[in-house]
């Protein structure tokens, strides 16, 4: 049965840790530009938001080797239920396990964003910019999508042309 002492309970669970322990720091502060920075680390398809760096294909291979082929293989093969990096036919369907980078991703720099934010597993972020790049370079050089001596930084990042691109219907609404 519903009561009132019920209702208060589930009210203040709700509200979660400020209704138990009072308003924590600058609760309802506007935050400023510098403290939002360190986690605002959106990449647009564009290239804005990549941070300094560079590293090429030779690079990526060692960082690829010490932190990621436990999982995806030692040539990008995958190892369910890690996905496979490298190859990969023409998506015929929509499962999930036919998408790569090289059939699937429409925009370079959303590797990059990806490896940033979640790899490798179980220690996201914890790749230096550097070796993000490098990684990127490795994965695209072994698909083909560039040269085995061309480095990815944030100028020649967003200009691999990504073989799926053009494959992603946009909608946009007749009225906003």
């Amino acid at each position: 049965m519903f009561t009132p002492e019920l209702a208060r309970v589930a009210f203040a669970l709700a509200l979660g840790p400020c209704a138990a322990f009072g308003a924590g720091p600058n609760l309802g502060q506007p935050i400023t530009a510098a403290e939002l920075a360190p986690w605002d680390i959106s990449i647009l398809p564009d290239g804005t938001g990549l941070p300094p760096g560079s590293g090429t294909p030779a690079q990526g291979a060692r960082v690829y080797a010490e932190r990621c082929a436990a999982c995806h293989g030692e040539k990008g093969e995958g190892r369910p239920p890690y996905s496979r990096l490298i190859g990969g036919a023409p998506i015929a369907s929509i499962n999930a396990a036919e998408k790569t980078i090289a059939n699937f991703y429409p925009y370079a720099t959303t590797l990059f964003d990806y490896i940033r934010r979640a790899m490798p597993w179980p220690q996201p972020r914890s790749l230096s910019n550097d070796e993000v790049y490098a990684l990127v370079a490795y994965i695209f050089a072994q698909n083909k999508l560039i040269g085995d001596a061309d480095a990815m930084n944030a100028q020649t990042l967003p200009r691999v042309r990504m073989p799926n691109r053009d494959g992603f219907i946009v909608r946009f609404p007749e009225k906003m």
